[in-house]
């Protein structure tokens, strides 16, 4: 499966919503500028994750969003659904009935392994996972940098 910048754009703005965790509320124009995409874009990805109950968005002079919830209990195949939906590579492996040889395919057998395998990665990493990760990778460029 190949995510769409949706996907991808979207996890990347929660990444960064969580980072500034405990910042109070962030502003949307700050995350499209930080992550470099457009504010217009943002805008829209933001919409399902606000639906979904993962980003509360308050409106005026002191608004803008924060995660709901904290970060360590976000994980990765909360995100991927919401903005992207199924992750299954093929139709098939969600629903049998799309096929009539479903029952007999030994290729949905493998769509079925990667889905499964795509599941126990997302399903095991949270957005504290990611926000440490985030924190390694800018301490080693700040290293190289200094040396």
């Amino acid at each position: 499966m190949k995510l769409s910048t949706r996907g991808r754009y979207g996890l990347r703005a929660l990444l960064d919503l969580a980072v500034h965790q405990g910042e109070g509320m962030v502003l949307l124009k700050d995350i499209a500028r930080r992550q470099e995409f457009s504010l217009p874009y943002l805008e829209h990805l933001i919409t399902p994750l606000i639906a979904g109950g993962l980003v509360k968005s308050t409106r005026g002079a002191r608004g803008g969003v924060l995660l709901v919830r904290p970060p360590a209990e976000v994980t990765l195949t909360e995100v991927v659904l919401l903005l992207e939906g199924s992750i299954a590579p093929a139709d098939c492996v969600n629903d049998p009935r799309v096929c009539s040889r479903s029952a007999s395919c030994v290729t949905r057998d493998v769509w079925i392994q990667i889905k499964d395998a795509m599941t126990q990665v997302l399903d095991s990493t949270t957005l504290q996972d990611l926000v440490e990760r985030q924190r390694q990778k800018e301490q080693t460029e700040t290293r190289m940098y200094h040396i």
